[in-house]
């Protein structure tokens, strides 16, 4: 049986420390975010973590995500989750409070990503693009598309993706053949297919905001002729509200090993209105906004997955019997944890996850400088 405890205790003394930092608190935004503050969040991200979304770990392996008549479902339990996970705000922990977002340091988020990807990594993807692709959206995006796409993407009504790979092309983007063709009124009529497109279709939220790269006419050859488009499965009505379904379709979801509550989608993209994010033939380098972030936090899955990987194997250990510790005296089978070599392999998975928590608490705490003072530069 899998068991998770999350450590906020750890959390805290990091964050404590690491508040800190000359540069941290010359931040005026950030003066606001006191240690009891964090305590509170963390808490309470703890007991949603722990009661309702780590059994869904489970569920959506036995209940994987199925692909019906074009659509695709989520496991069972996953819609309930999700309502309550958006409706107590957990999407927009980071977001500018200009689009609804509460404005806390990556820093504190990059605890809640542990913990979504210790109770379940399945569910967490859901909303991870989400948040990638509101931060690349913020920072190339027209301050028309911004007002329009990110309040809904930081409420959680609105999700996010990332379309980079194509059948015949993975790391190499240079390859990529999907096409962009101008239209007189600025918009983009994009062609192509996607593969491998982590929560690229699902019945979670009202639309899917896919980021897709993709090349213009008489593009250069290579990544020097790529550009980013905005491509909402549904279009938007001028008013904001939800309108006839865009020329995105999902052609099948890939059968995979582990992570099977969240889909990895084969998109087809047949004429689909798109609009441009940042300059033409700039596309690579917008995107890579989005791919940094991953980056860090693709890490932090990995730190939650150790973290839920310890805990279980130190709560075996203590039900486990096995043989006789080498101070036994009662002749009796010993609990394993009393062996010594057992002892050392906890405390040597423990070391490693404390060091992996201080790397990414750190990392994600030069992020929240970068990004601040990225943003008082724009504005000069």
């Amino acid at each position: 049986m899998t068991v998770y405890s999350a450590p906020v205790k750890d959390m805290m003394f990091l964050f404590e420390h690491l508040k800190d930092n000359k540069n941290y608190n010359e931040i005026e935004k950030y003066k606001e975010v006191t240690s009891d503050l964090v305590k509170d969040i963390l808490e309470e991200a703890a007991k949603i973590n722990e009661e309702m979304l780590l059994p869904l770990a489970k569920a959506g392996d036995e209940n994987p995500c199925v692909y019906e008549n074009g659509v695709v479902r989520t496991p069972p339990g996953y819609k309930e989750a999700y309502s309550k996970f958006i409706e107590d705000g957990w999407v927009s922990l980071t977001c500018d409070p200009k689009y609804g977002g509460q404005g806390m340091p990556k820093t504190v988020s990059a605890f809640f990503d542990e913990m979504l990807s210790s109770s379940s990594l399945s569910f967490k993807l859901y909303s991870e693009l989400s948040i990638g692709a509101y931060n690349c959206i913020l920072s190339h995006a027209t301050e028309e598309i911004k007002n329009t796409y990110l309040p809904k993407i930081v409420e959680g009504k609105w999700s996010g993706t990332m379309c980079l790979t194509e059948p015949q092309c993975g790391t190499d983007l240079g390859l990529i053949k999907t096409k962009a063709i101008k239209n007189e009124n600025g918009t983009y009529n994009i062609s192509g297919q996607k593969i491998f497109i982590t929560s690229g279709d699902h019945d979670l939220t009202e639309n899917i905001i896919h980021l897709v790269l993709a090349r213009t006419q008489d593009a250069p050859k290579g990544t020097k002729g790529i550009s980013l488009f905005l491509v909402p499965k549904y279009e938007i009505n001028d008013d904001g509200s939800i309108g006839p379904r865009n020329g995105v379709n999902t052609v099948s979801i890939e059968s995979k090993m582990g992570i099977k509550g969240s889909p990895a989608c084969v998109l087809s993209f047949d004429d689909a209105k798109g609009y441009m994010i940042g300059p033409e033939n700039k596309g690579l380098n917008s995107m890579f906004t989005m791919m940094n972030l991953e980056r860090i936090v693709v890490g932090i899955q990995g730190l939650g997955l150790s973290e839920t990987a310890y805990q279980t194997a130190l709560s075996y250990s203590k039900e486990r019997k096995q043989g006789k510790s080498n101070n036994n005296s009662n002749g009796e089978t010993d609990l394993i944890i009393k062996h010594a070599d057992i002892r050392r392999s906890l405390l040597n998975m423990k070391s490693i996850i404390e060091g992996e928590r201080s790397f990414s608490a750190t990392a994600c705490n030069c992020l929240s400088i970068i990004n601040t003072f990225a943003s008082l530069c724009s504005k000069i």
